[in-house]
């Protein structure tokens, strides 16, 4: 359904209260609901509008999403710590001295790996795992220009305050 037709079908159910609440009747009143359906509809247009100018002006990359969703699971956190620290390791190098399964790890370095934070590499039967640096320094940007925008606001309230 079209958003002119949603504010249009409001529009014809707000004349209906208007009649039955006010007694009055008649185009007067349709009208008057009417108008008042459509400044609701433009004003989520509005919003709407505002939410795409801030999304377009916004200068952090777009795709960072997944690697805040990848890095916000504690036992994920831990495996790139491992990974930072040194080289490639395997699965049971991983696993080693803790009681997460090659299961668990395994499915974990393949969210991790979908975010684009680790990579894999086969040596043989084994597949070592690497952390990619790449994608956690487009995350650290991103955050970095969501800070500057807080402070800039912030600087404006603070002005606007001392006025």
């Amino acid at each position: 359904m079209s958003g002119k037709g949603s504010a249009a079908s409001a529009g014809a159910g707000a004349a209906r209260r208007a009649v039955g609440k006010n007694g009055a009747s008649g185009r007067g009143a349709a009208r008057a609901a009417t108008r008042g359906a459509n400044v609701r509809a433009a004003a989520g247009t509005t919003a709407r509008a505002k939410a795409g100018t801030l999304a377009r002006s916004a200068k952090a990359p777009r795709n960072c999403a997944p690697v805040f969703a990848a890095l916000g699971d504690e036992t994920r956190l831990r495996l790139i710590a491992a990974l930072c620290a040194g080289s490639a390791l395997s699965i049971a190098q991983l696993t080693a001295g803790t009681e997460i399964t090659r299961q668990s790890v395994t499915q974990h370095l393949r969210v991790l790996a979908d975010a684009g934070l680790v990579h894999d590499v086969k040596v043989g039967r084994e597949r070592l795992w690497a952390f990619e640096p790449s994608r956690l320094d487009a995350a650290r940007r991103a955050l970095d220009a969501i800070s500057r925008q807080w402070d800039q606001a912030l600087l404006k309230l603070k002005a606007a305050v001392e006025k």
